[in-house]
């Protein structure tokens, strides 16, 4: 099974005592399975340039650490092609609005992929596969 994580799962990662049913979880699943979306990518680079004027010192933290998920992640990291944004159009035309969530669901549907997210109901209208690794039954293989 392959996943697509959303940026609240990926921001996890960076705090310094994570959740530990999400550490679980991940020690679970193969690296090679686990996906990003450019538009994750776009939120966490929105939130350090929100953090540039209040926070310069943390920002730069932050876009170390945004490095640092490239490098891992560098050949894992999808784009939007023409078959995403069709079913982006097609889905924010279902649910009345154009949000990121529906881009990375999106993404998710073209490339048979799980959401990997705390917000579920975001995402579980679109009919996308969905696990919420901060519960503490969550399986890499569900």
């Amino acid at each position: 099974m392959k996943f697509l994580l959303d940026t609240v799962v990926l921001s996890e990662f960076r705090k310094q005592q994570p959740n530990p049913h999400v550490v679980r979880w991940l020690q679970e699943v193969k690296t090679p399975n686990l996906f990003l979306s450019v538009v994750t990518i776009g939120e966490v680079e929105r939130g350090i340039s929100k953090q540039r004027n209040i926070n310069p010192a943390f920002a730069g933290k932050l876009s170390d650490w945004l490095q640092t998920v490239f490098l891992h992640y560098h050949d894992r990291i999808l784009s939007i092609d023409i078959s995403i944004a069709r079913r982006w159009g097609i889905l924010s035309s279902q649910h009345g609005h154009a949000g990121a969530d529906l881009l990375i669901a999106a993404t998710a549907l073209e490339h048979g992929l799980v959401v990997v997210t705390r917000n579920a109901r975001h995402f579980e209208p679109t009919g996308v596969s969905v696990l919420n690794p901060f519960e503490p039954f969550a399986k890499a293989g569900v």
